[in-house]
């Protein structure tokens, strides 16, 4: 499926997964289970947010944007984990007001089954997310299907603070483990917001230096040397840049021919690096 197809699929299943998640709250009176249902707002808001920065991001570059719109996922990825620590704060308020009240747990079995189901849901819409990710190299598609997956992993932990409630008629536990749910959540978070935020930054791309320069180095009988190795990410692009120094016999066009074939050799080993190489004599 192309990531647009995926983004759409993800906003749809959000919805019905937070119905789901509605019915199993109002089924059991679970603290818990409204925490769990409440992320699940914000995790349409989020998919609908992804959804709008894959349109963007797919467009060609135009006079405005010369480096294309794919920027944009890193905006919407940074706005995600934004969201996500809002909603950790919702589950937090929703379970302190209720850590010491006297509160019912009802239909917890039932609740929990359908809670299963939405999960369920889940665990297959974040896979099918990452998957889509890693073939389009789309930072806002695997940010969205991070997401998922710790709402997969924090629902569990609901489940067990449920039965346990129910086990020993604690039924503070409810709550404490919303509070559990809520650290998860804003673990994540802060998590996303940080790596977007270095993505913006244009922080070094570690993995592809690497590359460039296990590329070069199969060459090195061809030039000099090579210093101010740059790169930085733009979406699932990688811009890099370095300077080459070579022999100062050498013709406009042989040196030319040397950049396009390690230009070449690179795209082919590794397409998403855009490499630019500047040409200079050596130093005296």
């Amino acid at each position: 499926m192309e990531k647009k197809q995926v983004a759409i699929l993800a906003v749809l299943c959000g919805i019905a997964i937070l119905g789901i998640k509605l019915v199993a709250y109002f089924i059991s009176n679970s603290v818990a289970l409204l925490s769990d249902a409440l992320e699940s707002i914000v995790n349409i808001a989020a998919s609908c947010l992804m959804l709008f920065s894959v349109c963007i991001s797919d467009r060609a570059p135009d006079t405005d944007h010369k480096y294309g719109h794919e920027k944009v996922e890193d905006i919407s990825s940074l706005v995600e984990g934004i969201f996500i620590i809002i909603a950790a704060i919702l589950i937090v308020n929703a379970a302190a007001g209720r850590l010491f009240a006297s509160t019912e747990l009802l239909e917890l079995n039932l609740a929990i089954v359908i809670s299963m189901f939405a999960t369920a849901l889940n665990a297959v819409l974040s896979w099918l997310l990452l998957k889509t990710a890693k073939s389009c190299g789309s930072t806002a598609l695997e940010g969205d299907a991070k997401h998922l997956f710790s709402d997969v992993i924090s629902t569990a932990g609901v489940w067990i603070g449920l039965f346990v409630a129910q086990l020993t008629g604690w039924v503070f536990l409810d709550s404490v483990m919303a509070f559990v749910v809520a650290a998860l959540v804003v673990r994540m978070g802060a998590g996303l917001v940080l790596k977007s935020s270095n993505r913006l930054m244009d922080q070094s791309c570690r993995e592809e230096e690497a590359k460039i320069i296990e590329v070069l180095n199969r060459h090195t009988f061809q030039f000099i040397d090579f210093h101010n190795l740059k790169t930085r990410r733009h979406g699932n692009q990688v811009f890099a840049e370095l300077h080459l120094s070579v022999d100062g016999s050498l013709s406009v066009k042989e040196a030319h021919d040397l950049t396009d074939h390690l230009e070449s050799e690179l795209n082919d080993e590794q397409p998403n690096v855009n490499l630019t190489i500047h040409v200079e004599p050596p130093k005296k």
